[in-house]
């Protein structure tokens, strides 16, 4: 048990207050954070797609996933009976439309609080992501302090670019991506909303041409505020690094873990908030972890395996179920690096405000630049000294520390993860003619169809698409089961189906993804459209029968959430389940030799047989293909 100060004095309730005050969320927070050279540009806005088209697409996406011809014929005639001329459905079209003429983006604050920052479960597993880091480059000094400096300082310089507008956009042969959301990357932090909302505050100045900011180390729960930037200049790796170790030569001891209150639900972390709040001492201590440009947590641990390596960056590591990993870290961070005592690596990021995708990019370019012995590591000039930061904990914190313990215990106790490397990769697929990601997908779905057996299918399978070509664009839902990929499924389990019209099958289940992906990255999918005419209901209207179907309901019920990322340094990557019964899965299609997965659930769920059957219906894949050469 964690031993309190001494009670708390009266002109502490004064400042709660305020405190509380200060959690109230600002109307244009958003705009707060200062765009730059390589934030503001021109591009489309996100469009509205026109009523037919998306009922269209609806109807034709409930095919599989309808348990009967009855229930699919009444879920249709629902769909026919919203899209009547003059019925409801135009009706909130017109709606939509002339709110999306009013605003610069129609989806943006509905998406922003709808999906993230109104979900009020832990961040942990439920929303934040990870991403693992390949081996320290080997021309460099091999230890977790030379690590940690060696990625604050590229970190740095990656900021010091964006701010200058010297990062070139993303994008495709098409044209650009919208880097909007890069405004959300550094110096900032989410807050824990005390009226049900959270938002992130920004400490970014316009002034700022990266040459100025701190950032924080944390080390066995105690935070330090270390110095990156002096007199107009990044420091360099040395004095990063010499600033690092003095963090580990003085951190001997544990401290308490005020870190693991933010992996609490959203509205108990809020009250734990307000109360730690309330010292002025600590509201210093908040202040310098939110206005940091990131955070680094140098973690006790020591992982070894794919599976350690992933859980470890997701939620922690544990010591007797007690979360040592998440007491060591800031979760509300969109940016914490995280280094364990073996010196492997990674990044666990927090989703509400910023996509995964501008982080693989963030990553990317650091250790990109790491592995090449030509980077400039910088002039060492000065020694620095880290400043240890000590938090006031009241007996209100040391019980809520307790108590977040214990959910987090629980929390992390809950989930599984799986991890599979198939034996071929992009190379082997190339040849085939078939897209990587195309071919990825359909193993799930062959997976998930095995594991099933006769089992009716609960839900449908989520892919993200970007919209980023758009202005302040984010994602859609690709829809994966379609009509085709259940007959290509069903077909390679039935021995009468030879291995041509098999073939058949995929390519047309492939083509029916790859249009989907088309289409939905052009921001013309379903999903974001039928929730933006839910948004335009007025108080007091009923809700449409059609969103009350079991049929609509079922489809945007994921049972597979998937998406796919790539960098060639991350050797592991994923994120949570978005239901209960379902799974998450995370999938690599960028390396030659080799498809990554990780997979995971709740323990209750099979994850080790759906593992399994991922890895079958990848051989069975490639074999169908490649059936003259030795079997894998």
């Amino acid at each position: 048990m964690l031993a309190p100060s001494r009670r708390r004095p009266p002109f502490r309730l004064s400042f709660q207050r305020r405190t509380i005050a200060n959690m109230q969320r600002p109307d244009k927070w958003k705009a707060a954070a200062p765009a730059t050279a390589t934030t503001k540009q021109t591009l489309p806005k996100l469009p509205v797609a026109e009523l037919s088209e998306t009922l269209a697409k609806l109807k034709e996406s409930l095919k599989p996933i309808a348990w009967s011809d009855d229930e699919y014929a009444a879920v249709s005639n629902k769909i026919d009976a919203f899209g009547k001329p003059g019925g409801i459905g135009e009706v909130l079209q017109n709606r939509l439309k002339n709110h999306d003429e009013q605003s610069e983006h129609w989806l943006e604050q509905w998406w922003d609080d709808g999906g993230y920052l109104g979900y009020r479960d832990s961040v942990v597993v439920n929303v934040s992501y990870y991403y693992g880091f390949d081996a320290h480059p080997s021309h460099l000094r091999q230890t977790p302090a030379a690590r940690a400096a060696a990625i604050a300082r590229g970190a740095m310089i990656f900021r010091q670019k964006l701010k200058r507008g010297q990062l070139k956009p993303e994008g495709t042969k098409e044209g650009p991506f919208c880097m909007d959301t890069y405004r959300w990357m550094f110096d900032c932090c989410r807050v824990p909303g005390i009226d049900g909302l959270d938002w992130s505050r920004t400490y970014a100045k316009s002034t700022d041409d990266g040459t100025s900011g701190h950032i924080v180390v944390f080390r066995n729960n105690r935070p330090w505020k270390v110095s990156v930037t002096d007199h107009g200049r990044i420091l360099s790796t040395e004095e990063i690094e010499s600033q690092i170790q003095h963090i580990y030569d003085n951190s001997t001891k544990q401290f308490p873990g005020v870190g693991v209150l933010t992996a609490s639900n959203r509205d108990v972390w809020a009250q734990d908030y307000v109360e730690l709040a309330s010292s002025p001492q600590n509201a210093g201590l908040i202040a310098d972890i939110h206005s940091a440009a990131f955070t680094i947590s140098l973690d006790s641990a020591s992982p070894t395996t794919p599976v350690e390596h992933s859980r470890y960056l997701w939620h922690g590591h544990t010591d007797n179920g007690t979360p040592l990993g998440l007491q060591n870290r800031w979760v509300d961070k969109p940016c914490q690096f995280i280094v364990f005592d073996n010196a492997y690596a990674g990044i666990m990021g927090e989703h509400s405000v910023m996509d995964g995708t501008p982080t693989v990019r963030l990553c990317d370019d650091v250790l990109n630049w790491l592995a090449d012995p030509s980077f400039d590591h910088g002039t060492s000039s000065g020694t620095f000294i880290p400043e240890p930061m000590e938090w006031q904990i009241s007996p209100a914190t040391a019980a809520a520390i307790n108590k977040a313990n214990a959910a987090a215990k629980t929390l992390i106790g809950d989930q599984e993860l799986g991890f599979h490397l198939t034996a071929y990769g992009k190379a082997a697929i190339k040849t085939f003619g078939v897209s990587p990601d195309s071919w990825a997908q359909m193993i799930v779905q062959l997976a998930y169809k095995r594991l099933l057996g006769g089992e009716k299918r609960m839900g449908g399978t989520y892919e993200a698409a970007t919209t980023r070509r758009f202005w302040k664009g984010r994602t859609e839902a690709i829809r994966v089961v379609t009509t085709e990929s259940d007959m290509f499924v069903n077909a390679m389990d039935d021995a009468s189906i030879g291995r041509d019209e098999k073939k058949a099958l995929f390519l047309k289940a492939a083509k029916k993804h790859i249009g989907l992906a088309k289409e939905a990255g052009m921001g013309r999918g379903v999903d974001r459209h039928l929730f933006g005419l839910k948004k335009v209901l007025k108080e007091g209207e009923d809700l449409p029968e059609l969103f009350e179907d079991p049929v609509i309901q079922r489809s945007s019920y994921w049972v597979l959430s998937t998406s796919a990322v790539f960098s060639s340094h991350f050797r592991v990557y994923g994120w949570g389940e978005v239901v209960p019964d379902g799974f998450g899965v995370a999938y690599m299609t960028g390396f030659d030799d080799r498809l990554q997965y990780t997979i995971t659930s709740r323990t209750e769920m099979p994850n080790k047989e759906f593992v399994d059957q991922i890895a079958r219906a990848a051989d069975d894949l490639y074999n169908l293909y490649d059936g003259a050469h030795s079997k894998l």
